[in-house]
């Protein structure tokens, strides 16, 4: 009788075992974290804005980890071969992506058929920054406010120029459409620089810029600035009103870049990860570094980041179709 009682224990002690012992080995597995390089992801080629941000941050978040982090370029496709790569990696914190707002929240509805959905198979760490926008025209555009820019776009044609279709700039300019009823006609090019040649030109009338290419020839005096496109002022540009203050409220159409992990990565190795982030990008040599470069550090937890970007997916999701935008 006591035999068959002892036989009777023996699947009640594993079950107990399996409930708190999990939670158990999960804890030491990432108490351990990381125990080998960690390895993350840039979709985008080296000395872009994407690539400068993960170097500034690499050097200092392997010090506070206490295993190297090394930034791996797999440029492509908006993005998005990054992001495919992070989707398939183990779920154990060894590799890590900086997405973009393009990968992230833009290119599920910009590409017909991608592998992957973000918002399924990512799991969000932390925002790192935002870039800030900047609406500018060229001097012989007579609007000197957006409620002028507004009011002149509907007694004349205007155009304006972006990196590309689907890109930051060109998504703006759609959102700028739709929210003020205007038709400037959208003119893509291939790449920032060239748009920023031909307004400095005078071939087009205006662009939603990248500060980094625009500010110094803002201070030139060879193009004006409106506004900028972010929800709050910039403090690179503190006299500069936002576009939602200065004559369209709720616009807001910012390059923002953030960490992912794969979906089904421990919490512990994601608050890990979210810690060391916050207090790098807290360093004042990093966070002026970036500031330097027209990005202002947005740190906050998981959650804030994860309902961010359901909301910017959904906000651009509605603007591409009214658009008609497709990736080329």
């Amino acid at each position: 009788m006591t035999a068959i009682r002892t036989l009777r224990a023996v699947p009640i002690a594993a079950a107990v075992l399996a409930c708190f012992g999990a939670p158990a080995l999960a804890a030491d597995k990432a108490a351990a974290y990381p125990n080998k390089p960690v390895r993350m992801l840039v979709g985008f080629a080296p000395g872009g804005g994407t690539d400068t941000t993960a170097r500034a941050i690499a050097p200092k978040l392997s010090e506070r980890l206490g295993e190297q982090v090394i930034v791996d370029n797999r440029p492509g496709a908006s993005g998005n071969i990054a992001t495919e790569i992070i989707t398939k990696a183990q779920p154990d914190g060894h590799t890590i992506l900086l997405g973009t707002i393009a990968a992230l929240a833009i290119n599920p509805s910009l590409f017909g058929n991608l592998p992957f959905d973000p918002l399924r198979d990512l799991a969000p760490v932390v925002r790192i920054a935002d870039s800030t926008n900047i609406l500018v025209v060229h001097p012989t555009v007579p609007a000197k406010s957006v409620k002028e820019l507004i009011a002149l776009s509907k007694t004349k044609p205007l155009n304006g120029g972006s990196s590309g279709v689907g890109g930051t700039g060109h998504l703006a300019l759609e959102l700028f459409n739709v929210m003020a009823g205007t038709k400037i006609t959208h003119v893509p090019y291939k790449g920032g620089g060239p748009a920023m040649t031909d307004l400095l030109g005078g071939q087009i009338n205006l662009i939603f810029a990248t500060a980094a290419s625009s500010v110094g020839h803002i201070q030139s005096g060879k193009i004006r600035a409106l506004a900028v496109s972010t929800a709050k002022r910039s403090k690179l540009v503190p006299d500069l009103p936002t576009v939602a203050e200065a004559g369209l409220p709720g616009f807001e159409a910012n390059n923002w870049n953030g960490l992912m992990v794969p979906a089904k990565t421990p919490r512990a190795v994601i608050d890990r990860l979210n810690k060391e982030f916050t207090t790098v990008l807290r360093m004042p040599d990093v966070s002026n570094l970036l500031f330097k470069q027209g990005l202002d550090v947005a740190p906050g937890t998981p959650e804030e980041f994860g309902k961010y970007i359901r909301a910017e997916t959904a906000k651009w999701a509605k603007v591409i179709k009214i658009a008609g935008a497709k990736a080329e």
